[in-house]
């Protein structure tokens, strides 16, 4: 028995990329960089949950750090 293989269709002459993404594949990280984008220009508004007070340490010595 033999296996015949798999034939890769035609490449496209139009040279532009054929697929589309749906709505959602473009809004979800732009709505996800624009929430991150909020909570760095306001800390304040961010509430901690109460977890390990080293973490919130670590997070403003990255801020400190990355707004030098």
């Amino acid at each position: 028995m033999q296996a015949h293989p798999h034939t890769r269709p035609p490449a496209q002459a139009s040279g532009g990329v054929g697929t589309r993404l749906p709505w959602w594949a473009l809004a979800l990280p732009m709505v996800a960089f624009a929430a991150l984008l909020l909570l760095i220009a306001d800390p304040a508004q961010a509430h901690a949950a109460g977890g390990d007070p080293a973490v919130g340490q670590l997070l403003e010595r990255i801020q400190q750090t990355l707004s030098r």
